[in-house]
């Protein structure tokens, strides 16, 4: 995370957000559990992973973290799509590389995976997960957030705070830009409050619903 977690924290408790439970997708290796348990206080069982890579999952239940789940989330359910796996894990992603790269050479994608899409509308209907005690959301989901964002509008009127990586430039070929993911949530009364970017033309935002 970009942002210094003691801030995120500040932020929530100035605009009156108790988290009850968090929503993570992307989690790679879950490195956020400390910060979810300690920081902001929510029980390992009100923490809810959601991971790409089926390795990943495996590897996170293998060290007992509960409630992580395989599935590639995005805008539309059972759509066919190319995963694209890097050679740094992190930057996998169902869009093509965009100015990623030209700023990270070094990143390449290794082979590709054949998946089906799944919106976290219908994620939280098959597992039968109560989505109204997750109200702190966190995606990094390398350029698919906006579209995640959007399989899930039913959903988003119980979220008090999201944090996003966003984009400034296309990093992944047709992701959805941080201006855009700005309108989108302000329709379901959410604001940006912190912004934080690399150079690279990709960075990490966190909206709130004020108080």
């Amino acid at each position: 995370m970009l942002i210094d977690i003691e801030l995120i924290k500040k932020i929530l408790d100035e605009n009156k957000i108790s988290v009850k439970g968090v929503l993570h997708v992307g989690a790679h290796e879950c490195e956020e559990l400390s910060f979810y348990t300690n920081t902001l206080a929510v029980s390992k069982e009100n923490i809810f992973w959601i991971e790409a890579l089926e390795g990943k999952v495996n590897e996170a239940k293998s060290k007992g973290v509960p409630n992580v789940y395989h599935a590639v989330v995005s805008n539309e359910d059972d759509k066919e799509v190319v995963f694209h796996v890097s050679n740094n894990v992190q930057s996998s992603s169902i869009l093509e590389f965009g100015t990623h790269a030209h700023h990270h050479q070094h990143v390449k994608y290794e082979f590709d995976l054949i998946q089906k899409t799944k919106t976290l509308s219908t994620f939280f209907q098959e597992k039968q997960i109560d989505s109204t005690v997750l109200n702190f959301w966190n995606f990094d989901i390398q350029g698919a957030e906006l579209m995640a964002l959007q399989g899930a509008k039913e959903h988003l009127q119980n979220v008090d705070a999201l944090y996003l990586e966003v984009n400034s430039e296309e990093v992944y070929k047709g992701c959805g830009l941080i201006g855009e993911i700005d309108e989108y949530v302000k329709g379901f009364g959410f604001q940006r409050v912190i912004t934080k970017m690399t150079p690279h033309g990709w960075g990490d935002a966190l909206y709130v619903k004020p108080k």
